[in-house]
C-alpha cells in the first residue's frame, strides 16, 4: 500500500493520556482501521462497514505510524479492555484471533459444513482454532507445508502435509469442501482452494496478495463458486474467547525481542522455523 512509517498493528499497552481519565492506566489493545466517522459509510452503516471507510487511516499499514514504538496514539473508540486473566503474550495476539473470527461473523460457516483451511501460518493457524470451535459435525482440517507448526493446532482440527509439488497430498480431497479458506499468503493458494471446494461451495479469502496475471476465472464460474472477502473482524469475540481459556495462544510464541533490538527481531521472524516474535518496551 505504499506504506512509509512505524510498522505493526498487534499490540497490547496502557494507556498514559486520554480525554476520558477513567481510560488511563487501563491495559487495552485496539482496533486498526482508524474512519472518519464523517462519511456516508461511516454514518449510514453498521460498525463494521466503518472498516471500509474510504478516508480510513490503518495502524502501521496505511497513513498511520504503527506499534513498533514506545508510544502510539489511538481514538478512544477503538481501544477494547483487556482482561487481567489474559496475559500480555495472549493479548497481542487479538488483532490475527479477530481477523479469524470474522469468518464467523460473516456467517459463511453453518455446522453442518465440511471445511478446510490452507495455509500454516499464524492467520491460517488462528482460522483453524477458531472455526474448530465453532461446533461443526466435522472437524476442520488444516493443510500445511509444515509439520511442526501445524502440531501446535488443537486436537478440534485435522491436520494434512502438503508437498511443494502441486498441492500433493490434497489430491484426495479434491471436491471434498463446503467451505475452503484461503489463508496461505501465496498466489497459487487459490487455485488449490478452487480445486479443494465443491461446485457451488464458498471460498473465503483471507490472503491479500496480487493473483498476477495469470488468472484463469474458467473454475471458479464452472463451478459456481462464490468468492468472500474476510479481513478485520470483532475484537470483543477474539479477547472473549482468550478470557475464557479456550485456546491457549502462547504456544505459538517463539521468541521476544526489546524494542531496541527490532531489526534483529524483523531478521529472526523471517525463518520458516518461526511462528511468532513479539517485541517489548522496557
Amino acid at each position: 500500500m505504499g506504506f512509509k512509517g512505524i510498522l505493526g498493528h498487534e499490540f497490547v499497552g496502557r494507556v498514559i493520556s486520554a480525554p476520558d481519565k477513567e481510560w488511563e492506566g487501563k491495559r487495552v489493545t485496539g482496533d486498526i482501521n482508524l474512519a472518519c466517522t464523517a462519511c456516508d459509510v461511516c454514518y449510514l452503516r453498521n460498525d463494521r462497514s466503518r472498516n471500509h471507510c474510504p478516508k480510513r487511516t490503518v495502524l502501521g499499514i496505511l497513513g498511520k505510524d504503527g506499534t513498533m514504538a514506545e508510544y502510539l496514539t489511538l481514538p478512544l473508540r477503538n481501544l477494547h479492555i483487556i482482561p487481567d486473566s489474559v496475559s500480555d503474550e495472549e493479548a497481542v495476539f487479538v488483532e490475527p484471533l479477530a481477523a479469524a473470527c470474522r469468518i464467523t461473523e460473516q456467517g459463511l460457516v453453518k455446522t453442518t459444513d465440511k471445511v478446510a483451511i490452507l495455509g500454516d501460518g499464524k492467520l491460517g493457524l488462528m482460522c483453524a482454532e477458531v472455526l474448530g470451535r465453532h461446533g461443526c459435525n466435522h472437524r476442520p482440517i488444516l493443510f500445511g507445508k509444515h509439520k511442526d507448526k501445524m502440531s501446535h493446532v488443537s486436537e478440534l482440527v485435522d491436520t494434512r502435509l502438503v508437498s511443494e509439488a502441486q498441492g500433493e497430498g490434497a489430491e484426495v480431497h479434491r471436491g471434498s469442501f463446503d467451505v475452503v479458506v484461503d489463508a496461505t499468503g501465496n498466489p497459487n493458494g487459490m487455485k488449490l482452494a478452487s480445486e479443494l471446494c465443491r461446485p457451488m461451495g464458498i471460498l473465503v479469502l483471507k490472503s491479500t496478495c496480487a493473483m498476477g496475471e495469470s488468472f484463469n476465472a474458467a473454475p471458479f464460474v464452472i463451478d459456481e463458486l462464490k468468492i468472500v472477502g474476510s479481513r478485520c473482524g470483532p475484537f470483543p469475540k477474539a479477547i472473549e474467547l482468550l478470557k475464557e481459556h479456550k485456546l491457549n495462544l502462547s504456544k505459538y510464541l517463539t521468541r521476544t525481542f526489546k524494542l531496541a533490538d527490532a531489526e534483529e527481531a524483523i531478521k529472526y521472524a523471517a525463518q520458516r522455523s518461526t511462528m511468532k516474535v513479539q517485541l517489548m518496551c522496557e
